[in-house]
């Protein structure tokens, strides 16, 4: 099984293999020519993040600077507004459904590490790596995700969701409420 499976299916893999460093560097020179290009090139603007994402459905606009990891791991529906700053740890895929509104600085990780130093620290020589697993994370249609919130590995949100302003979203959120807090937890139903 390779390096980028085993990352895929949630397995520790090696982040520094070649076929996912190659991606990396694939996605840091496509996110350079994307954050630097003057707004109103709308078509070098939609090249860029339909060679850049999984999935890019009509739509789209992401706001610049805007930061992920790999972004071949990542899927928008139609119509999703990402605002500045947003930043993508796209380690397993991030699917995001259409009409979603993703304020500024909100975070989606799915990375995730051993908790004791000594299971997530492999000393290897001189150098250390660093034990790495991943988990998924989805996020409904029609969902609102409020600034400066951080979604963790493995985490859904469901259809029609509000995540108020600097939650940090632990666990699921059901469809239809508004949710928000650190851990974020649903406040109401919609």
């Amino acid at each position: 099984m390779s390096e980028k499976e085993k990352m895929l299916n949630g397995e520790f893999y090696n982040s520094r293999d070649p076929e996912l460093l190659a991606m990396y560097h694939k996605a840091r020179k496509l996110l350079k020519a994307y954050n630097n290009l003057d707004s109103e090139n709308l078509a070098e603007r939609e090249r860029i993040l339909s060679d850049l994402f999984e999935y890019k459905a009509a739509g789209v606009w992401i706001e610049t600077p805007f930061f992920c990891d790999y972004g071949a791991n990542i899927s928008i529906g139609e119509n999703t507004f990402v605002n500045t700053n947003c930043m993508f740890l796209d380690n397993n895929k991030i699917t995001i459904g259409k009409n979603g509104l993703i304020a500024p600085y909100v975070q989606i990780y799915t990375a995730i590490h051993p908790l004791k130093a000594s299971d997530r620290i492999i000393k290897e020589g001189k150098s250390s790596r660093y034990l790495t697993s991943t988990k998924p994370v989805s996020i409904g249609d029609n969902a609102w995700i409020g600034g400066n919130s951080v979604i963790f590995p493995g985490v859904t949100i469901g259809n029609n969701v509000t995540i108020g302003a600097g939650s940090v979203v632990t666990k699921d959120i059901p469809d239809n409420v508004l949710a928000f807090g650190n851990p974020c937890v649903v406040q109401k139903e919609l």
